[in-house]
């Protein structure tokens, strides 16, 4: 299908790769990342199960009663909101084992579906990706001089990248990588959030499951997720900050069911705890660390303008840090890598880590301003000794990802420092 002024996403090549690997590929993320135009650009036809037919009966109707004609047409064919009607799954994975052929069909979800109407996983018929909202470097906020994929190479890196604005960086964090807002303001980004969260709370969360969900103390969680944006808090905490905070109380069993919730709808995107190999001695905290699928809803909660952020560098420092990390996972899911972070039992921190596939992994501090570069590096460089004395596996390249910096190089220790408007995948 020919769609005009696509914006091209670094997702878009694991599509064709899986096309061609698999019967069926499932895009799945949250609401308004450009599923269903990146599904769009892949297809040559498509069924909108979210749009009304006009003819008395929608396509999700249509989809329960007489699957195979939702299957009819061009292949591949675009099912976007899948979920709608889940007995589709089977019906595809019949097709494809019937025909044997690859690239038929392009499934795209905002929700996890429960397994109501799925009798088989369809191992081996299904390519599953994960969307994301737009990287800094897909929206065309990052020049793109420097690749990630170089770094973790150890490559030699010596390029002015120009100057950054602080004012800037803050509206890039407000606006959020969503395609659909790349050119509002940061108010309009806010308004644009705020409702998008409402409609989640008034109705997705109760199409995800027929639960009635308490709207108020949903809003609350949400909330306290914000305050604790980029951090390693409990569950515990979150309901102890809610009470207080807003003087309000949720059972921790309850927060449990919400935070679930909100993860079927692939709002909450925690980087998991990194593991040293075994042989080593060090005891590693096994806590998530918190972030939202974008920085901009936790802009948006807290009713955040470049100002505010501006007078409370601690927040801003935290906010930087989760588009950072949403930047770092979308440029390393392009060559097979995988993100986590690091905190180990003498509160020694990394602030992201990108295991390779060879088994080798990378250490990132993400600092907004350039004069806590040293001081970042240096933890890098004590982190990386500490481990290799205790028989693990050390970091084989060491990388400070910062805000202010007018150029990226490698100093003679051995550690990058690269501006995050500088970077590509």
């Amino acid at each position: 299908m020919e769609i005009k002024n696509y914006r091209k996403r670094i997702a878009d090549e694991q599509i064709e790769k899986y096309l061609k690997m698999f019967g069926a590929v499932c895009i799945e993320g949250p609401k308004y990342c450009g599923k269903t135009w990146a599904g769009r650009y892949h297809a040559n036809s498509e069924v909108l199960l979210h749009i009304n037919t006009g003819e008395g009966a929608n396509n999700v109707e249509i989809a329960k009663i007489s699957p195979k004609i939702i299957l009819e047409g061009e292949k591949p064919k675009l099912i976007s909101e899948w979920q709608e009607a889940t007995n589709l799954w089977d019906e595809i994975r019949i097709d494809v084992d019937k025909t044997g052929l690859k690239g038929q069909y392009i499934l795209t979800g905002s929700s996890t579906p429960n397994r109501e109407g799925i009798s088989h996983s369809g191992a081996g018929r299904f390519g599953k990706i994960h969307l994301r909202t737009m990287s800094l470097y897909e929206s065309g906020d990052s020049s793109g001089m420097v690749s990630l994929k170089d770094i973790c190479d150890g490559k030699d890196i010596a390029k002015a990248t120009g100057e950054v604005d602080l004012k800037k960086i803050a509206s890039l964090i407000i606006r959020g990588g969503w395609p659909g807002n790349l050119d509002f303001n940061s108010n309009e980004a806010k308004q644009s959030i705020n409702e998008y969260l409402n409609l989640i709370i008034d109705d997705d969360l109760f199409r995800l499951d027929g639960v009635n969900r308490d709207k108020h103390k949903m809003r609350l969680l949400l909330k306290s997720l914000a305050r604790n944006e980029s951090t390693t808090v409990t569950n515990a905490t979150l309901k102890k900050d809610i009470n207080e905070i807003e003087s309000e109380d949720i059972d921790v069993d309850t927060l449990a069911a919400y935070l679930n919730a909100l993860d079927k709808l692939f709002l909450l995107d925690n980087d998991e705890p990194f593991s040293i190999n075994v042989r080593s001695s060090i005891r590693i905290k096994q806590a998530e660390k918190r972030h939202f699928a974008d920085p901009s809803i936790a802009c948006a909660l807290l009713n955040l303008s470049e100002e505010k952020m501006i007078g409370d560098l601690e927040t801003f420092g935290l906010l930087f840090e989760a588009m950072v990390e949403r930047d770092l996972k979308i440029y390393a899911s392009s060559f097979n890598a995988k993100n986590y972070h690091y905190q180990d039992y003498l509160n020694r921190e990394i602030d992201h880590v990108i295991e390779l596939e060879d088994g080798n992994w990378c250490a990132f501090e993400i600092k907004l301003g350039a004069n806590a570069i040293e001081e970042a590096a240096k933890n890098l460089l004590r982190i990386r000794d500490f481990i290799a004395e205790n028989g693990g596996l050390a970091p084989k390249e060491l990388c400070v990802i910062c805000g202010m910096s007018n150029s990226a190089y490698k100093r003679p220790d051995g550690v990058y420092v690269v501006p995050i408007t500088a970077l590509k995948n």
